[in-house]
């Protein structure tokens, strides 16, 4: 994972969509494929690495907006609607969970987004 520069803010948004993830996944994964131990099963973990590196290749870099708000559709349709399908199972249950994480993903989404320059 990017941490930015060294004593910079930068990737602090992007930062907090991998842990976002990574919980959604586990709390998902541990209820509807029995995982244990914090491990997640094959399907949820290549989900999982597929979307680390989504994050990391965002074109927004650290103005990075939710995904749910973007208009720069990274994911694949078919993994798009698996992440859908985590986010919508696994949200509410982040409120209980990891509220931190459930209530700076509300507010991040919240947020408008940004117009993606173009090349020139």
């Amino acid at each position: 994972m990017d941490q930015g520069h060294a004593g910079g803010t930068s990737f602090i948004r992007r930062g907090r969509e991998f842990k976002t993830i990574v919980a959604m996944l586990r709390l998902y994964c541990r209820a509807r494929h029995r995982a244990a131990g914090g491990e997640l099963c094959p399907d949820c973990a290549a989900l999982h690495d597929y979307a680390l590196q989504r994050l990391q290749r965002c074109p927004f870099g650290e103005d990075k907006p939710a995904c749910g708000k973007c208009r720069v559709h990274c994911y694949k349709p078919d993994r798009r609607e698996q992440v859908r399908q985590v986010m919508r199972w696994a949200g509410p249950r982040m409120t209980w969970r990891h509220p931190v994480l459930a209530l700076r993903h509300l507010i991040d989404g919240r947020k408008p987004a940004p117009t993606l320059k173009k090349r020139e």
